[in-house]
């Protein structure tokens, strides 16, 4: 028979109630521990992450900007008369000389023009011929009658002279002896009238002609500049290098003055870089610049920088001092890098994603033989294409992710796998 033993119960009791309070006890340290314990660091590929090493040494300065190979002269063909296009000889790309005919045209109204011209020279040149054998006709009935009146002095004169011996013989009266004298004297003013009448009548011959052959040369220019007009109906390239645009079609009619066509050389180029405006600040002529033509690197230097900012951008024109590689031609897209100066003995990486000139932003630094990376602040100096100067927060030697980190802007610490 079994003896009930209440102070059993007790025991068995109180000892559930020790493990129960001990439990407890255990459950709430482990819950203000789980509590107390930092986020797990996230993981991120090495591979997805750019890191660079700090260094110390000599920065260069540069700053980059897009642009295009430009022709250093263009020279535009323009129309020098109304008319209308027949055909188009040449297309763009195509090697030209001064003389090449590139495009055809025709205009009626100035072939009339210019046979109406031609006429107008044709009488001009006739009249001054009828007017040069008018004139020679005049000036010989002068000379003749110089001649005559030459001689009608001569003649009277030696008969004063025969009258004079026998007059004082008595033989002529001396009245008729001096109607003989005044006879020859009016006969020699009459020949001095005669050569003044010879010496004006050349004078006035000439002054005729010259003012017929002033009709004729005006003709000939008037014509002249008709034919040329007609001959520019022939559009020339003017000058070489290669036909760069064609501006007009076909049938289509033109005015004078407007542009046809272009021609520049391609080995005479020049690049038109933009530069943002916040960073064409520090640009100057005569600085050095590397020209990536996407098929080489051509080095110049900086010729002009553009007063005016369009479109946030100012362009700077850059003289081109290297060999063009092959395939150098117009409106190709290039890449322009200036170097603006160099920086002695620096602490310098490179550009992180963002960065600005003497601002402070925050970059993961790889820690623990580069299994972590911890979020540290780094103070920027001066800033370059591909790198920036460092004034706090980094030593030479760092190593540091360059790439965008705002997917962590909320941790202090990753790691990196591997």
């Amino acid at each position: 028979m079994d003896i009930p033993r209440p102070e059993n119960k007790r025991k068995k009791r109180m000892r559930q109630a020790v493990i129960g309070a001990a439990v407890a006890v255990v459950l709430a340290a482990v819950t203000v521990g789980v509590g107390r314990l930092q986020p797990a660091a996230p993981s991120v590929a090495f591979a997805s992450v750019w890191p660079d090493t700090v260094r110390r040494g000599e920065m260069v300065l540069q700053v980059r900007g897009p642009g295009t190979l430009q022709p250093h002269e263009m020279r535009w063909v323009a129309a020098q008369t109304d008319a209308r296009v027949e055909r188009i000889l040449v297309k763009p790309g195509a090697t030209v000389m001064p003389d090449t005919v590139i495009v055809q045209m025709s205009n009626p109204d100035l072939m009339q023009k210019a046979e109406d011209a031609r006429l107008q020279l044709e009488a001009a040149k006739a009249g001054f011929e009828e007017k040069k054998l008018e004139l020679r006709s005049k000036q010989l009935d002068e000379q003749s009658a110089v001649a005559l009146a030459e001689s009608q002095y001569k003649g009277a004169q030696m008969e004063v002279d025969a009258q004079k011996k026998v007059a004082d013989q008595g033989i002529v009266s001396g009245i008729e002896y001096q109607r003989s004298v005044y006879k020859a004297e009016q006969l020699k003013i009459q020949l001095q009238i005669e050569k003044e009448r010879l010496d004006q009548a050349s004078s006035l011959s000439q002054a005729q002609i010259a003012a017929e052959s002033a009709n004729v040369d005006r003709a000939r220019s008037a014509y002249q500049r008709v034919l040329e007009q007609v001959e520019s109906l022939n559009v020339r390239a003017a000058s070489e290098g290669v036909l760069q645009q064609m501006l007009v079609e076909p049938g289509q009619r033109v005015s004078v003055g407007a542009n046809i066509a272009s021609v520049a050389r391609p080995d005479d180029l020049q690049a038109e870089l933009q530069i943002p405006e916040t960073q064409a600040r520090d640009v100057q002529i005569g600085q050095k610049v590397s020209v990536d033509t996407r098929n080489g690197v051509v080095e110049g230097r900086v010729s002009r920088i553009d007063p005016s900012v369009q479109g946030g951008t100012v362009q700077v024109d850059v003289e081109l001092t290297g060999d063009l590689p092959r395939g150098a031609r117009p409106d190709l897209s290039v890449d322009g890098t200036i170097e603006i100066k160099r920086l002695d003995d620096v602490v310098y990486v490179g550009r992180p994603a963002l960065a600005q000139k003497n601002t402070t932003i925050s970059l993961f630094k790889l820690v623990e033989n580069g299994a972590y990376a911890v979020r540290v602040p780094v103070k920027l100096g001066e800033t370059s294409v591909n790198t920036v100067e460092i004034l706090e927060g980094l030593e030479p030697g760092d190593r540091v992710i360059l790439s965008d980190t705002s997917t962590w802007e909320d941790r202090d610490r990753i790691r990196l796998d591997y």
